[in-house]
């Protein structure tokens, strides 16, 4: 028990490491379930092979210099590739609900002979004593509630996105990053999933429906962003307050 209560100590300080974190720089996005874990930021690109040391072709030739294929397909499918990820994002959604209730009972009961002795109650209470009403219970009860959302988004984006595996199945896992520095705010968009080949069209894009288990981020960092974020401290105490 002695050692549990160790271990137990040992670990409780970063699961509050986690906790603190999560609040100072708010919430993480989830994971893709498929695959389990999100595969690395950082993608490693395969070389030409050969190089780009191509011999050029002669002037009757209808292939040209630096083409990647006369005739094949090109869009992405393989690891390395990009395409472009067309997000258009115009949501609206309002929902109200009120439900209200209300409830009440009562119920009697008395003894009409009780071992004879029903009239002689009257005397240990000395206010009355009606053995028709002896026994008798009241119950109230009510509740009412309401709630409301409303809520609308708008976001017209476009990022280029690498293909960074290949399921056994044909589809492709994609992730992609972009970040724009403007004076001192850097306004950064992320976005992750898997799609069907099928799905990317011949100019090698695809829209953001199309796109399973899709994680999308845009926000940013800087000076404008630290100004409307509520500081640290503040968080803490209205995360962590009991009242």
């Amino acid at each position: 028990m002695r050692k549990i209560l160790i271990i137990a100590a040992a670990f409780a300080p970063l699961a509050a490491c986690s906790t603190v974190a999560e609040t100072v720089r708010g919430p993480e996005l989830a994971p893709i379930g498929y695959p389990a874990a999100l595969v690395p930021v950082q993608q490693a690109y395969m070389p030409a092979p050969g190089g780009r040391d191509a011999t050029p072709a002669s002037a009757n030739s209808l292939w040209r210099v630096g083409a990647r294929t006369f005739f094949g397909d090109q869009r992405a499918r393989h690891v390395g590739d990009i395409l472009t990820v067309q997000i258009s994002i115009d949501d609206q959604a309002q929902t109200r609900n009120s439900t209200q209730r209300a409830r009440t009972n009562s119920a009697s009961g008395g003894v009409t002979h009780f071992f004879g002795l029903e009239n002689s109650l009257g005397r240990a209470f000395p206010g009355g004593f009606d053995p028709a009403n002896m026994v008798g219970t009241e119950g109230a009860a009510n509740s009412a509630g309401s709630g409301s959302v409303n809520r609308s988004e708008k976001v017209n984006l476009t990022i280029a996105a690498v293909v960074t595996d290949v399921l056994s199945n044909g589809n492709l896992v994609i992730q992609g990053r972009q970040e724009v520095r403007t004076n001192r705010e850097v306004r950064e968009l992320t976005v992750a999933g898997i799609v069907r080949p099928e799905d990317i069209s011949s100019a090698n894009a695809i829209n953001h429906t199309q796109i399973a288990e899709a994680r999308i981020s845009y926000g940013g960092r800087g000076d404008i962003s630290r100004m409307q974020t509520t500081p640290a401290a503040q968080s803490l105490v209205e995360r962590f307050s009991p009242f």
